[in-house]
């Protein structure tokens, strides 16, 4: 297991890394980025998705896809990827939303970072309605799950924490898509 990835909060001050590969570009251009980025550090066969484990209680997986959220295929654009997605899971320290956000800013670097702590909430959630519904049918994973999809300059960002009702948040995760993708988005979210 690469230490690197449970270091990460104590590094993300002190290196920069300048996105070379985002979404819109070509499979080729993100996987040669990948490849090249001393953060995500990808193991021997890691092309587009990198797996990082320490143990079952601590994972990291960066996944890039050429199908836009909702698994919706679009057929004019295979290819190219449509989102890059950082999933965290530590059952150790606990995920919560200034983590992912530093982790964007130490895949991406300062610039995608800055874009997305300018970007407008676009859709949160829970709403009031699924927090009650939560209650009144006793099923605390309905709310659970708090999310905001966003819209930057450059792109769209999705960020997502399962926070319990007690105890700390385990994991979460944070995507950046294209901006085309939003609606997309925010129709799955509100379906699932």
């Amino acid at each position: 297991m690469n230490k690197l990835l449970f270091i990460f909060p104590l590094t993300f001050l002190l290196f920069s890394s300048n996105a070379k590969a985002l979404p819109g570009q070509s499979e080729a251009e993100v996987a040669a980025w990948i490849q090249s980025n001393s953060t995500l550090s990808p193991d021997i066969g890691e092309r587009l998705i990198i797996r990082k484990r320490s143990t079952a209680a601590q994972r990291f997986d960066f996944i890039a896809e050429t199908l836009p959220p909702g698994k919706i295929i679009d057929v004019n654009n295979l290819g190219i990827i449509r989102t890059e997605r950082i999933e965290l899971f530590d059952a150790i320290n606990g995920v919560d939303r200034e983590r992912l956000e530093k982790s964007l800013q130490k895949i991406y670097g300062l610039d995608i970072y800055q874009d997305f702590r300018r970007s407008q909430v676009i859709y949160s959630y829970p709403s009031d309605a699924t927090v009650k519904l939560s209650i009144t049918q006793k099923k605390p994973n309905l709310a659970a799950r708090r999310g905001e999809v966003r819209s930057g300059n450059r792109y769209a960002y999705w960020i997502e924490v399962a926070q319990p009702q007690t105890g700390k948040s385990v994991n979460g995760k944070i995507m950046i898509l294209l901006k085309e993708d939003i609606d997309r988005l925010e129709t799955y979210l509100r379906n699932r």
